[in-house]
C-alpha cells in the first residue's frame, strides 16, 4: 500500500509539472513571437512607458493576491476531500478578493487625480489596471491545491493565445502602444469567466454568502504572507518607477528588455516550485530533494542566459535595446538567488508555519534595498536598477536559507 501511495504522489506530482512544464513552453513560445514584433513597432520609449504602469499596478496586483496563492493553496490541499470546506474557503477567497479590486480601483483613482506624473498617464494605468478583475476573478490556488493543473495550463494558453493573435491585429504603430496592457486584460477576464464555469458546474463546487467575521478571519490568516509578499516590491517595482520618475528616457525600456527574460525563466522554475507546493505540504520530509534538483537546474538556466545575453537580446529586441545586454547578465546570476527564496521560503518556512518570521525576514531586507535604490540608480540608471534588484535578491535568498537551515 505503501508503495502504491508513493506511486500515486509520483505520478500526480509528474502530470502537474508536465501541465505547467506545457503552460511555461508556451511562455516561451508565446513572447518570442509577439516581443520582437513589439520591440520593433513600439519602440524603447514605449517598452518603457509600459513597464512603468506594470510596475505601478504590480503593487494593486501584489494586495488582490493578498496572499491567498499560499494560504488557500495549502489550505485546499489540506482539505482537498471535504467539498463543504472547499467551497467556503473559495468563496470567502473570492469576495475578499473583489473587495480588495474595488479598493485598488480607489486608491488609483485617487493617484491620478492628485498626482501630476500619473494623471498625465493615466490612460496606460487604467489599461494596465484592466488585468486586476481578471487576475481576481481566475483562481489558480484552487486548481493547484486541487492539484488540477490542466486546467491552469488550459485556460492559462487560452488566454496567452488571444493576446498574441489580437497583437497583430490592434498594434500597428506607437500611437497604438495602449493596446498592449489591454489585450492581456482581456485575456485575463476571459480566463476568469471559464475558471468558473469549470469551478462551478464541472467540480460542483460552490459560491456561497459568507459571514463578514469569516471574511475577517480569512483576511487575517493571509496578512503575514501578503506582507512578505509585498516587501520585495520596495526593492523590485520601486526600482522600475525611479527609473520612471528620474531616468534617462530609455530607461525602463532598456531594464524591461534584460529583466523580461529572467521573469520568463523565473516562471519556468516556478513550475517545478508549484508543483511541489502541494505535495510537500503532506510530505516535508522530501524537500530536500526536492531542493537539490530545484538548484542545480536553475544554475543551468542562470548560466545559459548570462552566456547568451549577447544574441538574445539582439535577436528578441533589435540593436536598439543593445545596452540592455548587462541588465540580463546581472540579473541572470541573481536569478539562483531569487529561486532560493522559493525553495527555502514558500516551499519550506510556509509550509512550517513560519510565515511571521519570512515576513520579517524580508521586511527588513526589501527596506534595505529600497534605502540602496535611490543613490544606485540616479548613479548607474537602468544599470543600477539590475544592481539593486540583483544585490538585494542576494542577501534575501541567503538569509531566508541560513534561517531555514537554522529550523531544521
Amino acid at each position: 500500500m505503501k508503495i502504491i501511495n508513493k506511486s500515486k504522489n509520483a505520478r500526480i506530482i509528474l502530470n502537474n509539472i508536465m501541465a505547467l512544464g506545457i503552460l511555461q513552453i508556451a511562455g516561451y513560445v508565446f513572447p518570442l513571437i509577439t516581443m520582437p514584433y513589439l520591440a520593433h513597432t513600439l519602440g524603447v520609449l514605449y517598452i518603457g512607458k509600459i513597464a512603468f504602469a506594470g510596475a505601478v499596478i504590480a503593487y494593486f496586483q501584489t494586495l488582490v493576491d493578498y496572499g491567498f496563492n499560499y494560504t488557500a493553496t495549502r489550505d485546499i490541499a489540506r482539505y482537498r476531500e471535504d467539498k463543504e470546506k472547499i467551497s467556503i474557503l473559495f468563496s470567502s477567497v473570492m469576495y475578499c478578493k473583489f473587495c480588495l479590486v474595488l479598493m485598488s480601483a480607489v486608491i488609483l483613482g485617487c493617484m491620478t487625480a492628485i498626482i501630476s506624473i500619473f494623471h498625465d498617464n493615466a490612460n496606460i494605468f487604467w489599461a494596465t489596471f484592466i488585468l486586476l478583475p481578471g487576475y481576481a476573478m481566475f483562481p489558480e490556488w484552487l486548481f493547484q491545491g486541487l492539484e488540477k493543473m490542466k486546467y491552469i495550463t488550459i485556460l492559462n494558453l487560452l488566454s496567452k493565445l488571444f493576446f498574441t493573435i489580437a497583437v497583430f491585429i490592434f498594434i500597428k504603430d506607437k500611437s497604438d502602444y495602449i493596446w498592449q496592457p489591454i489585450l492581456i486584460g482581456l485575456g485575463y477576464i476571459a480566463a476568469g469567466f471559464l475558471s468558473w464555469y469549470i469551478i462551478l458546474k464541472k467540480m460542483n463546487i460552490h459560491f456561497l454568502a459568507i459571514r463578514r467575521c469569516h471574511l475577517l478571519q480569512t483576511m487575517k490568516g493571509s496578512t503575514d504572507i501578503f506582507i512578505n509578499q509585498l516587501m520585495p516590491n520596495l526593492y523590485n517595482n520601486f526600482s522600475v518607477m525611479l527609473l520612471g520618475l528620474c531616468g534617462t528616457p530609455n530607461a525602463n525600456g532598456l531594464y524591461e528588455a534584460g529583466n523580461k527574460l529572467v521573469s520568463i525563466a523565473d516562471r519556468m522554475l516556478n513550475v517545478i516550485s508549484r508543483a511541489f507546493f502541494p505535495f510537500l505540504s503532506r510530505r516535508l520530509d522530501k524537500h530536500s530533494l526536492y531542493a537539490k534538483y530545484q538548484l542545480v537546474l536553475t544554475i543551468c538556466c542562470s548560466c545559459a542566459l548570462f552566456i547568451m545575453a549577447e544574441p538574445l537580446i539582439i535577436f528578441l529586441f533589435s540593436k536598439e535595446f543593445v545596452s540592455a545586454i548587462w541588465v540580463l547578465r546581472l540579473l541572470a546570476v541573481s536569478l539562483f538567488f531569487l529561486s532560493m527564496t522559493h525553495i527555502y521560503g514558500v516551499n519550506f518556512l510556509i509550509l512550517q508555519g513560519k510565515e511571521r518570521q519570512l515576513r520579517n525576514i524580508t521586511f527588513l531586507v526589501s527596506f534595505l534595498g529600497m534605502l540602496m535604490a535611490y543613490p544606485v540608480i540616479s548613479f548607474f540608471d537602468y544599470l543600477g536598477a539590475a544592481i539593486v534588484v540583483g544585490g538585494t535578491r542576494a542577501i534575501l535568498g541567503c538569509s531566508i536559507y541560513l534561517y531555514s537551515k537554522k529550523c531544521k
